[in-house]
């Protein structure tokens, strides 16, 4: 595995409370080159703090990044930019991470120089579907379907082997997301890269991902194959989410029953005891409220964090 985060929990001091905000709580994954891993789930659940201890822009409070097998904590200087050139992150708004007193093409040519790397603007214009011309164009002279090629084209420029992107559709019109997506399909195709692709949309998810890691308040609750989870979920929060994904078949849509998750995310100050679903969970027992469920295999490569679920397939095992 090229990217292996093990046990990753990151807390934040909160004034006035004694316990810290804990955003990430044991985060496990794994991750390869030519794979795209999704992460899902509602705003807060923190999915952004794991992208951000992923690169190495922060270090989690326990655990561990390993990045083809080398713990980044442990590195410094010269051979953490090395291991930094090799993953790279995309954000939710192109605009906001480039300068905008900066030609498009400085914005690469300045990684080219930072890395000693000897690619060509051009070339990376080209590679993401801009011409060489867009090379003298500041950023508020694109759209947002093109600010946002051109924040790939910069972080391809230091020759990576992952990519972090952080919700990088998110922001843009329905059809220009399309031809985005695409274009990171492509992409990972011709170059062998591998993805951590996250979104709050199922729908996009589904579209580029080989696995799926589903998370709910600093866990991860679900994580397999995009099939089985989004088709067979084994844990109800994942079911409700997978609710909200339109369907293009009208017939089918109405017959459709939603099922609304009920009330809000608990605060991450104070997250409830027992599973930290349990409040808003439809299949609550008297078990989910006094124990945490731990993160099980309970099908081939598909796990899931669920004492309902976990009790179910040992039934059908025995």
């Amino acid at each position: 595995m090229i990217l292996r985060a093990t046990d990753l929990g990151k807390d934040y001091p909160t004034r006035g409370r004694r316990r810290p905000l804990r955003a990430l709580a044991g985060v496990s994954l794994e991750v390869d080159r030519g794979e795209t891993l999704g992460i899902v789930g509602e705003s807060g659940c923190g999915k952004s703090t794991l992208a951000r201890l992923l690169v190495g822009l922060e270090r989690p409070t326990t655990g561990a990044v390993e990045f083809d097998g080398v713990d980044l904590a442990e590195l410094s200087g010269a051979r953490l930019r090395v291991h930094r050139r090799r993953i790279q992150m995309v954000f939710q708004d192109p605009y906001a991470s480039l300068n905008p007193r900066q030609r498009v093409g400085a914005a690469i040519e300045e990684v080219l120089r930072v890395h000693r790397l000897s690619g060509s603007v051009d070339e990376l214009l080209v590679m993401v579907g801009l011409s060489a011309p867009y090379a003298e164009r500041y950023p508020h002279e694109l759209s947002g379907g093109k600010r946002q090629r051109v924040s790939i084209a910069r972080a391809l420029a230091a020759e990576p082997v992952m990519l972090i992107l952080d919700e990088a559709v998110s922001a843009l019109d329905v059809s220009v997301r399309a031809e985005v997506m695409n274009l990171l399909s492509r992409l990972r195709d011709e170059l062998g890269l591998g993805y951590v692709f996250i979104s709050h949309d199922l729908s996009m998810v589904r579209h580029i991902s080989t696995r799926i890691a589903v998370m709910y308040l600093g866990r991860v609750v679900e994580i397999g194959p995009w099939g089985r989870v989004l088709d067979e979920p084994l844990h109800p929060y994942t079911d409700a989410l997978r609710r909200t994904m339109p369907i293009p078949d009208p017939e089918l849509a109405s017959r459709q029953i939603d099922v609304p998750i009920q009330g809000e995310v608990p605060n991450p100050a104070s997250p409830p005891d027992g599973c930290p679903f349990h409040p808003r969970c439809p299949l609550t027992e008297a078990v989910c409220r006094e124990r945490r469920p731990p993160l099980l295999e309970l099908q081939d490569r598909h796990q899931a964090a669920c004492h309902v679920a976990a009790r179910r397939a040992a039934a059908t095992a025995a």
